[in-house]
């Protein structure tokens, strides 16, 4: 008799909204994740809290000494082997950095070997989705071995944090627009064009045509970069030729970092919108041991809420490991206000709420010639869109924001219950937007999708100009004084702006030449 334990963090419950319309088709084959412990993980913590603490003594671990000393132990891999094999599910491949083993077979061998029942649900904003309620159940010998088993469900838990301008002119003053390096040239980013550096994007729709990418920068009379699409699982750079879908994510993204650093290489790793395609990219990117990015842009996310907790605690994990081999991580922080989308309460968007990550909410910027003139918080109202930021229910307040209040709109200060969102922000409104080229149409863009690669191309020149990366930078900012351009007016719904760091906008605007001296 073989016991059955439940898995930590794997319970679902029916989505508000969806409805069971169908069973699966129990001969249809699928791709699961099996996410096991870290090795060492005593020793690991130790070196994260060190990282945290922004000790100086800390360096980057090689990509081949982390797989070594924090990857997944062989025999742990082993036991998942035998568990696949004994219910006939085939091994695709493991990644031991990664502590991931990817097992194909049809839904029957699914639903019995982690005794789940998979159905199609609907949803009026998600569509159709393969998905479960309850609990995933391991054996005995996988019991605290098995941290995460990802896929079973395949609903989308992010959406892309990107905002088209709207074709009519707004009641309140002026639309102007920028390219990437006019807005870098405003944030007075240090010279350079990140050369020899390599910046990930991860992607969970949509693609890039490279006929776009060749006559912008042409136009902007920028080198082209070396753009790389790397598919993820199923993924693969695929534009649908809809400028208002993910294409104009994906173009807006690599458009901003390769015209800001155009020496550097990009890499784009395409997959799936399922919290086991997001986990899997980033985690390949973050261990691409042949493009080995040391800084990586995520422009997509969605409420805390969202997510299970195994899934949650399996993408930290992951950007922990990030933490560890000094990649800069960069997060858009979401462009529906305090709630963040949901009906009601306020939310942070999820991965940008991990305390790996610098998390990038927005502003409105308005400028004459060279100099910024004014700054607020972006807020467009409910149809427009505003910055996401918040406070986590999910994670604990990190070391570096100790001390910190977030300030309400009714201006009340609050010390912070947890991880507070966002860290920095840069220039969001499509009012104020970006000028790009996607499908071969010219526009205007904005959200905080364009300050993640915005920030995630200052991090490429400053790691270009040092020689070496510049990590996990979260410590250092926030000790670093008057590194950013402080936004004190505006507000995101439920939170204002306020003098040093706020809810809305962080610590501030960049002024890369300070940020370059402090890191």
């Amino acid at each position: 008799m073989v016991n059955k334990h439940p898995l930590p963090g794997s319970e679902r419950k029916a989505e508000e909204g969806s409805k069971v319309v169908g069973q699966c088709d129990p001969s249809e084959r699928i791709e699961v994740f099996v996410m096991v412990r870290r090795q060492q993980q005593a020793q690991f913590n130790a070196l994260m809290s060190r990282i945290e603490a922004g000790d100086p003594g800390v360096k980057p671990l090689s990509r081949e000494a982390f797989a070594k000393d924090y990857g997944a132990a062989p025999e742990d891999l082993a036991k998942v082997k035998t568990f696949a094999a004994a219910h006939g599910l085939t091994v695709v491949r493991e990644d031991p950095a990664a502590r991931s083993v990817l097992l194909s077979g049809t839904i029957a061998q699914f639903q019995s070997a982690f005794a789940v029942k998979l159905e199609h649900y609907e949803h009026h904003t998600t569509g159709q989705f393969r998905g479960r309620t309850g609990t995933i159940s391991v054996p005995d010998d996988l019991h605290g071995v098995v941290e995460a088993v990802l896929g079973l469900d395949n609903r989308p838990p992010a959406r892309p944090h990107f905002r088209i301008r709207p074709p009519f002119q707004p009641a309140k003053g002026h639309q102007v627009s920028f390219t990437p390096p006019q807005i870098a040239a405003l944030y007075q980013y240090p010279q350079g064009d990140g050369s020899g550096q390599c910046v990930g994007i991860v992607e969970l729709g949509g693609g890039y045509n490279t006929s776009d990418l060749k006559s912008y920068f042409a136009s902007l009379g920028v080198g082209s970069p070396t753009v790389k699409s790397v598919g993820v699982d199923q993924g693969s750079n695929q534009p649908s030729g809809d400028p208002s879908g993910p294409d104009g994510e994906v173009t807006l993204d690599v458009e901003i970092v390769g015209s800001i650093a155009p020496g550097a290489t990009v890499a784009v790793y395409f997959t799936q919108n399922s919290d086991a395609g997001f986990i899997d990219a980033v985690s390949r990117a973050i261990h691409d041991t042949t493009n080995k990015p040391s800084v990586i842009s995520i422009s997509w996310g969605g409420p805390e809420s969202n997510w299970t907790s195994q899934s949650l605690q399996a993408f930290n994990s992951a950007l922990q490991s990030a933490a560890a081999l000094g990649v800069t991580v960069c997060v858009a922080s979401g462009d529906s206000g305090s709630s963040d989308g949901v009906s009601s309460g306020n939310e942070v968007d999820f991965p940008s709420s991990s305390p790996y990550v610098l998390a990038c909410g927005g502003t409105n910027l308005t400028a004459s010639g060279t100099s910024i003139t004014h700054e607020v918080v972006w807020n467009d109202g409910s149809q427009g869109g505003a910055t996401g930021g918040g406070v986590s229910r999910a994670f604990p307040v990190p070391v570096w924001q100790q001390g910190l209040s977030s300030t309400s709109a009714k201006g009340v200060k609050m010390p912070l219950s947890g991880r507070g969102v966002p860290d920095v922000a840069g220039d969001a409104s499509p009012v104020t937007g970006y000028s790009v080229l996607i499908d071969g149409t010219q526009t205007v863009v904005g959200g905080t999708s364009a300050v993640a690669p915005l920030w995630a191309a200052l991090i490429a020149r400053i790691n270009a100009a040092k020689g070496q990366p510049v990590g996990f930078i979260n410590p250092k900012l926030y000790k670093a004084a008057g590194v950013c351009n402080d936004i004190t007016q505006g507000n995101n719904g439920s939170y204002e702006a306020s003098v040093g760091w706020d809810a809305c906008t962080g610590l501030g605007s960049p002024n890369g030449q300070k940020v370059a001296a402090a890191l």
